[in-house]
């Protein structure tokens, strides 16, 4: 980028959640934000100016939950291809996963592991910015109980050795820890909740490891007591997070737990299993009753970061937003609030703190979107420019 730029914003939606403002000038300088503040006349007839005035600039924004590794398509060859495929062929998969998302926008992702850590060897040995852009958090491979959900993703403790020991020999770079703790939501029975894959001691000492290495826990749980387990462990964030119930909606939005909601995974299943099937109607079921678990979090002050699960059957890296961000509309979120959810507390959930919000001083990481406010999210697939403060 160049040293000094001005940019004229025809809306400006900043990421905060507040209201959207139109005709902003902001002024960047040695890749962050100095100035952002009401475009004045003489601003348009004495400076140059890069002018965005028929779009909408938003943050840069974050998929917090991703598999890197899978497609979203629904060919079972292909995917069964991919899950046993060695590094050499998953790489170029993956680099392709991060174009996608680059083309709506999406700067930042925080992978949910995979049984063979191809996303964390992608991280450390092929990530190049110059190519492609995304920051990329990983967890490696995730962690499950022996005989549970979760053999896609990750690995059960050695031998006879508690969760606590096994992630406390974890010698990979990574970002984060990812534990499974529940199973799938049944498409069979209405609400279903399955046993929590670790008791509370387990995960509790577990944390603890984590939070002596300086590693977050993303736990996947569904279901009141796999969630409220995870919880009183001390995770930081609940992953999908389906039936929870209101109490562990409340105890997140007191401590400040993160909630991933991944909801369009249940319209993707509806969508792929197709309609006037028992399962098909179930799946839209859930999806109804987690929205009204996002609206009800809304509510209650719940900390929402976005993130689609991308990579399972019917959810496409990139275009996933879209759904994701419709259904949190759906809920009763503003378009300036669910870019929020998107863009500054995906951002804060990576620990990315000097990014995803449009104010002095922050990084000039933002998109211009064409269209007015009214277009988004789906003039997300209309991405007029990208700014980075990389340069890219």
């Amino acid at each position: 980028m160049l040293n000094q730029e001005n940019i004229l914003a025809g809306w400006l939606i900043d990421g905060s959640g507040g209201a959207i403002r139109k005709d902003i000038l902001l002024s960047l300088k040695d890749g962050k934000i100095a100035d952002i503040r009401k475009a004045e006349k003489y601003d348009l007839d004495g400076l140059d100016i890069a002018d965005n005035s028929e779009c909408t600039i938003i943050p840069c924004l974050v998929d917090s939950h991703v598999h890197l590794s899978m497609s979203g398509t629904c060919d079972r060859k292909i995917r069964k291809h991919q899950l046993n495929a060695v590094f050499d062929d998953v790489k170029n998969v993956i680099a392709t996963h991060l174009n996608m998302l680059v083309s709506y926008g999406v700067l930042a992702v925080r992978d949910g592991g995979d049984s063979s850590g191809h996303a964390m060897r992608y991280k450390n040995e092929c990530q190049n910015f110059q190519k492609n852009p995304v920051r990329i958090n990983v967890a490696g491979k995730a962690w499950r109980n022996h005989g549970r959900y979760g053999k896609l993703i990750g690995r059960p403790p050695s031998g006879k050795d508690t969760l606590a020991k096994s992630i406390a020999r974890e010698k990979n770079r990574i970002d984060h820890i990812k534990i499974v703790n529940s199973g799938l939501n049944s498409l069979k029975e209405f609400g279903k909740e399955t046993s929590p894959q670790f008791s509370i001691s387990e995960l509790r000492e577990a944390v603890a490891v984590c939070d002596s290495l300086g590693l977050g826990v993303m736990v996947h749980a569904n279901g009141k007591l796999p969630v409220r387990i995870a919880l009183a462990a001390g995770c930081k964030s609940i992953e999908h997070g389906f039936f929870m119930g209101k109490a562990n909606l409340e105890y997140m939005a007191e401590k400040k737990v993160f909630w991933v909601p991944t909801a369009c995974t249940m319209k993707a299943i509806s969508r792929n299993i197709g309609s006037n099937s028992p399962e098909s109607d179930l799946a839209l079921m859930n999806l109804d009753h987690q929205v009204e678990q996002i609206s009800l979090a809304r509510k209650l002050g719940v900390p929402i970061a976005l993130g689609t699960d991308s990579g399972c059957i019917g959810v496409n890296h990139g275009s996933a937003l879209i759904d994701e961000l419709k259904l949190f509309m759906e809920a009763g979120f503003t378009i300036q609030e669910a870019v929020g959810c998107a863009s500054n507390n995906g951002m804060k959930l990576l620990n990315l703190t000097k990014t995803g919000l449009l104010v002095r001083g922050m990084a000039a990481d933002f998109i211009a979107v064409k269209g007015s406010p009214s277009k988004l999210p789906e003039s997300l697939n209309n991405i007029k420019r990208i700014y980075t403060s990389e340069g890219i």
